[in-house]
């Protein structure tokens, strides 16, 4: 990696460290952009999470550890329109594959753009002739041609860190050439697995008529090349397995090891979104008490949903969905001294999590789709080698594709997943562990830090 180079991080939020050396103690991707922007001495750019009455277009900058924070404020109707609306009103559900939950208004679609022309118009000065510029995630696809747009010939980069559906879905979309050709501005476009990075390929190929090559994913449309590949992103595994000794992680685990009375554990840790599955996971429970009345004794289900996006409406309805399917479980399956489904509608620390993960025999992870789901990684992190639990997966993660050896189930069954529970219940130690054996290796050495130094150093190289 060209130690010349000066990185600068653009993102729809920026993690602001809060006091000298916060930065370095975060963990996951956070972390792992802080550090390569540290031995970059570079620049995270984004909004503030804050809103103003108006676009005043003034930046916000501090300096913590050799990395600069520069952020700016959003008006209310650009957070309506670009964030809650067409980010995640409209691009959010399209490329989950629920076009059934995508909104297409004519006013958010210029929300969309007018915020990303106002981040290139905000974000061009602050870079210099020699930086590389790394763009992430769907909030930000137009940002490279609007910096193209302004002069900009540096190198820039841009990772999608959730799905890219199939053509046939994403012609669905109002003016997708137009946001298909933006992309093709950027030198390197990153993809979390192999399967969404095909999609990609397949729709430049056949709805613009690039020419492309699948073999090195070069994409070559109006003389000018852009190379796409898929990233799989990992977790900080040395950040996450050394919260094992810290005292919020102890105290987490015994909390849970002692409030559930010998029963097993089986966990669900998910923001609250519909992409996660969550109602579906409640049926497939409620399918396996169904099954097995009497197993009420043996298994407590603990679901950590914190709530998210709490102002667009179908983030309003799956969460009084989840209350009242958690609520049915427990009126007919709770004893006086039993209740089967707790439902937590909080956030932890990830120290906290490290203990619930590695109470719980049970990882349930079952989105009806998801770019990777880190939370699958996470649990198998926290295990204890020498007598781990099950990971129950949906065969529709990113995930899946490297995490052959979990329980992969189809999250739209309640009795696939019914079947999977009393599976991951009965597994002999024995077979947990060679499953464990199988999956650990990739979850500790495709990390988060090598996704970033091979996508950096692909960028560097173009």
């Amino acid at each position: 990696m060209s130690q010349e180079a000066r990185l600068v991080v653009v993102s729809n939020r920026v993690a602001v460290p809060k006091a000298r050396g916060a930065a370095g103690a975060q963990g996951g991707l956070a972390g792992a952009l802080n550090a390569a922007l540290k031995d970059r001495s570079g620049v995270w750019f984004g909004w503030s999470g804050e809103e103003a009455e108006e676009h005043s277009g003034e930046i916000s900058t501090q300096t913590t550890d050799g990395v600069t924070t520069a952020t700016i404020d959003l008006s209310k109707r650009d957070v309506d329109e670009y964030y809650n609306g067409y980010a995640n009103s409209t691009l959010w559900p399209l490329f989950h594959y629920r076009l059934d939950l995508a909104e297409y208004e004519r006013e958010t679609g210029k929300g969309y753009e007018r915020v990303n022309e106002r981040f290139a118009e905000t974000l061009h000065p602050l870079i210099e002739d020699d930086d590389i510029v790394w763009v992430h995630d769907y909030h930000l696809i137009p940002l490279g041609e609007r910096l193209r747009s302004r002069g900009v010939k540096n190198r820039i980069g841009f990772f999608l860190h959730i799905p890219w559906p199939p053509t046939r879905l994403f012609v669905s979309l109002p003016y997708h050439e137009r946001l298909v050709r933006t992309m093709l501005h950027y030198d390197l476009l990153g993809f979390q697995t192999q399967e969404w990075l095909d999609s990609f390929l397949h729709y430049c190929r056949t709805e613009l008529g690039a020419e492309v090559d699948d073999a090195t994913g070069s994409i070559t449309l109006d003389g000018r090349t852009t190379i796409a590949r898929a990233y799989p992103i990992g977790i900080d595994w040395d950040h996450f397995t050394g919260l094992k000794d810290t005292g919020d992680s102890r105290q987490a685990e015994q909390r849970l090891l002692s409030s559930t009375r010998r029963r097993t554990a089986m966990i669900g840790v998910d923001r609250l979104d519909y992409s996660k599955g969550l109602p579906e996971r409640l049926d497939g429970i409620s399918r396996f008490f169904d099954r097995f009345p009497d197993r009420v004794r043996d298994l407590v289900f603990i679901q950590i949903a914190p709530p998210s996006r709490e102002d667009v409406e179908s983030y309003q309805q799956i969460r009084a969905l989840l209350e009242q399917k958690a609520g049915q479980i427990n009126g007919a399956r709770s004893e006086v001294d039993v209740v089967p489904v707790r439902y937590v509608n909080r956030g932890y620390s990830h120290a906290e999590l490290y203990g619930f993960f590695r109470a719980a025999k049970i990882g349930l992870v079952t989105p009806l789709r998801d770019g990777m789901n880190l939370v699958a990684k996470e649990y198998l992190a926290a295990q204890d080698p020498e007598d781990p639990g099950v990971l129950i997966l949906s065969r529709f993660a990113g995930a899946a594709a490297q995490m052959q050896d979990a329980l992969l189930v189809n999250p739209h069954s309640p009795d696939d997943l019914s079947h999977a529970i009393a599976t991951a219940l009965d597994m002999p130690l024995e077979e947990r562990r060679r499953r464990y054996e199988a999956l650990i290796s990739t979850v500790r050495d495709d990390n988060v830090q090598d996704w970033t130094s091979n996508f950096l150093r692909d960028l560097d190289a173009r």
